[in-house]
């Protein structure tokens, strides 16, 4: 993701109001790796700016999606969740905390069958796997976990 700096200037490119609230969401963007939903960057900004409104957060985030700044990922999950990382690569997703990894492994072997697209041109492939993630795995009682004889 752009620094906060980058995105400022890209806002101001296009005309767009640059207030401190979109400068702390900026920020708050670009220093986690992780996959946050609207609501999850509203609590982390809110913590410095209690007068922020969600509908600024989801503005802010919607801009940098239309931007091509953030990838809007509809994963399953209850609620879109905002990923900066742009480079091509897949998404591990907790079935139980909703949390979302990143996997950066190439299939070169996943494409439409000839033919089976019927014209259809693919512009881009995403990977879903869906499980438990080590967290949620490790906190299962052990009758979830049926021993084998």
């Amino acid at each position: 993701m752009k620094t906060p700096e980058e995105l400022t200037s890209l806002f101001r490119a296009r005309g767009l109001k640059v207030t401190p609230q979109r400068q702390r969401i900026f920020t708050i963007l670009h220093d986690s790796p992780r996959h946050p939903s609207a609501e999850a960057v509203y609590e982390a900004a809110r913590a410095d700016m209690p007068t922020l409104s969600l509908r600024t957060v989801y503005q802010t985030l919607n801009d940098l999606a239309s931007m091509g700044e953030l990838a809007a990922l509809d994963l399953g999950t209850g609620a879109t969740r905002f990923d900066p990382n742009l480079s091509p690569h897949h998404h591990l997703v907790c079935i139980q905390c909703g949390s979302i990894t990143d996997l950066h492994t190439v299939f070169p072997d996943v494409a439409v069958p000839t033919g089976a697209g019927d014209g259809f041109t693919v512009t881009a492939t995403e990977i879903v796997f869906r499980g438990r993630c080590a967290s949620c795995e490790a906190a299962r009682t052990p009758e979830l976990h049926p021993t084998h004889h």
